[in-house]
Protein backbone atom coordinates (compact mmCIF):
# COMPACT_ATOMS: atom_id res chain seq x y z
CA UNK A 1 0.00 0.00 0.00
CA UNK A 2 1.19 3.51 -0.74
CA UNK A 3 2.64 5.47 2.12
CA UNK A 4 1.18 8.82 3.10
CA UNK A 5 3.03 11.97 2.16
CA UNK A 6 4.83 13.40 5.16
CA UNK A 7 3.83 16.94 4.25
CA UNK A 8 0.53 17.13 2.40
CA UNK A 9 0.85 20.90 2.14
CA UNK A 10 3.50 20.29 -0.54
CA UNK A 11 0.74 18.78 -2.69
CA UNK A 12 -2.27 21.13 -2.60
CA UNK A 13 -3.94 19.22 -5.45
CA UNK A 14 -4.17 16.13 -3.21
CA UNK A 15 -5.74 18.20 -0.45
CA UNK A 16 -8.17 19.78 -2.93
CA UNK A 17 -9.18 16.37 -4.31
CA UNK A 18 -9.69 14.97 -0.80
CA UNK A 19 -11.77 17.98 0.22
CA UNK A 20 -13.96 17.54 -2.86
CA UNK A 21 -14.50 13.86 -2.06
CA UNK A 22 -15.38 14.73 1.55
CA UNK A 23 -17.77 17.48 0.45
CA UNK A 24 -19.62 15.27 -2.02
CA UNK A 25 -19.72 12.41 0.51
CA UNK A 26 -21.26 14.64 3.16
CA UNK A 27 -23.76 16.09 0.66
CA UNK A 28 -24.88 12.53 -0.04
CA UNK A 29 -25.17 11.71 3.67
CA UNK A 30 -22.55 8.97 3.54
CA UNK A 31 -20.14 8.12 6.31
CA UNK A 32 -16.52 7.67 5.39
CA UNK A 33 -16.87 3.96 6.15
CA UNK A 34 -19.94 3.63 3.91
CA UNK A 35 -18.17 5.36 1.03
CA UNK A 36 -15.12 3.15 1.47
CA UNK A 37 -17.34 0.05 1.41
CA UNK A 38 -19.16 1.21 -1.72
CA UNK A 39 -15.87 1.98 -3.44
CA UNK A 40 -14.17 -1.24 -2.32
CA UNK A 41 -11.42 0.74 -0.60
CA UNK A 42 -10.11 0.33 2.93
CA UNK A 43 -11.66 2.88 5.31
CA UNK A 44 -8.33 4.06 6.68
CA UNK A 45 -7.05 4.59 3.12
CA UNK A 46 -10.22 6.59 2.34
CA UNK A 47 -9.47 8.78 5.36
CA UNK A 48 -5.99 9.39 3.99
CA UNK A 49 -7.44 10.30 0.60
CA UNK A 50 -9.75 12.84 2.21
CA UNK A 51 -6.81 14.32 4.14
CA UNK A 52 -4.66 14.55 1.00
CA UNK A 53 -2.17 11.98 2.25
CA UNK A 54 -2.25 9.66 -0.78
CA UNK A 55 -1.32 10.22 -4.39
CA UNK A 56 -4.33 8.21 -5.44
CA UNK A 57 -4.36 5.99 -8.54
CA UNK A 58 -6.78 6.65 -11.37
CA UNK A 59 -8.61 3.35 -10.79
CA UNK A 60 -9.33 4.40 -7.19
CA UNK A 61 -10.47 7.84 -8.33
CA UNK A 62 -12.94 6.06 -10.63
CA UNK A 63 -14.10 3.74 -7.82
CA UNK A 64 -14.70 6.70 -5.50
CA UNK A 65 -16.54 8.70 -8.17
CA UNK A 66 -18.74 5.70 -8.97
CA UNK A 67 -19.51 5.16 -5.28
CA UNK A 68 -20.47 8.84 -5.02
CA UNK A 69 -22.68 8.44 -8.11
CA UNK A 70 -20.64 11.21 -9.74
CA UNK A 71 -18.40 11.38 -12.77
CA UNK A 72 -14.65 11.66 -12.39
CA UNK A 73 -14.86 15.02 -14.12
CA UNK A 74 -17.47 16.26 -11.60
CA UNK A 75 -15.21 15.32 -8.69
CA UNK A 76 -12.24 16.98 -10.39
CA UNK A 77 -14.26 20.14 -11.13
CA UNK A 78 -15.38 20.31 -7.49
CA UNK A 79 -11.72 20.08 -6.44
CA UNK A 80 -10.73 22.85 -8.85
CA UNK A 81 -8.35 20.58 -10.73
Amino acid sequence: MARPYKNSSDHPELIAFGSAVRSIRLDKGLSQEALADLAGIDRSYMGGVERGEHNIALINIKRIANALEASVSDVMKKSGL
